[in-house]
Parts: structure tokens; C-alpha cells; sequence
């Protein structure tokens, strides 16, 4: 079983919540808040890239 450090969940309005985690071998999560169990895994350059990029509003338009 994979050691994954979880961040605080990132929560938006009506409880829609997402966790962020990485582990020591290098690999990224993303995961529905009390789904922590089925996360969508990558490596750390591909969550670091998704997120950059959102900040970059490369996502606006899923808004």
C-alpha cells in the first residue's frame, strides 16, 4: 500500500471537495474528499504542470 500525504481538502460551494496528495516515490493524487481510495494518480511534474496551468487560467473556461 502506497503512503500517501494528503493536503487539507480544497473545497468549493455545496461540499464539492478535492484532495491533493503526492508520496515518497514520486507520484501525484487527486481524489474526491472521502474517495481518497480511487484518486487519480500521475506523476509529481504532471500534478505540479495541472496545477500551474490552472493558475495560468488555462481551466477558465470550465467555469
Amino acid at each position: 500500500m502506497t503512503d500517501i500525504q494528503w493536503e487539507e481538502a480544497f473545497c468549493g460551494e455545496g461540499n464539492n471537495c478535492f484532495r491533493i496528495g503526492t508520496d515518497d516515490a514520486g507520484n501525484g493524487y487527486i481524489a474526491v474528499a472521502g474517495a481518497e481510495d480511487t484518486p487519480l494518480t500521475d506523476t509529481r511534474e504532471a500534478l505540479r504542470t495541472l496545477i500551474l496551468d490552472i493558475k495560468a487560467g488555462k481551466a477558465d473556461h470550465l467555469l
